[in-house]
């Protein structure tokens, strides 16, 4: 069976105060070389936080 693409550009957005895993986005890593950071609503922190790239376990 063939990979898809999808799965490739996946990364993990991080909470960088309780560091917890709150959202999956992806990312065009031939144009973005630099490290993600967004700020992203945190549920366990209930604030608006950095969240901030995080590598896929799994690969």
């Amino acid at each position: 069976m063939a990979k898809t693409k999808r799965s490739e550009n996946l990364i993990r957005l991080k909470c960088s105060v309780c560091k917890r895993v709150n959202f999956y986005t992806r990312k065009n890593k031939k144009k973005v070389e630099r490290k993600i950071e967004l700020k992203k609503f945190c549920p366990w922190c209930r604030k608006y936080t950095i969240h901030k790239e995080a590598r896929l376990t799994g690969k």
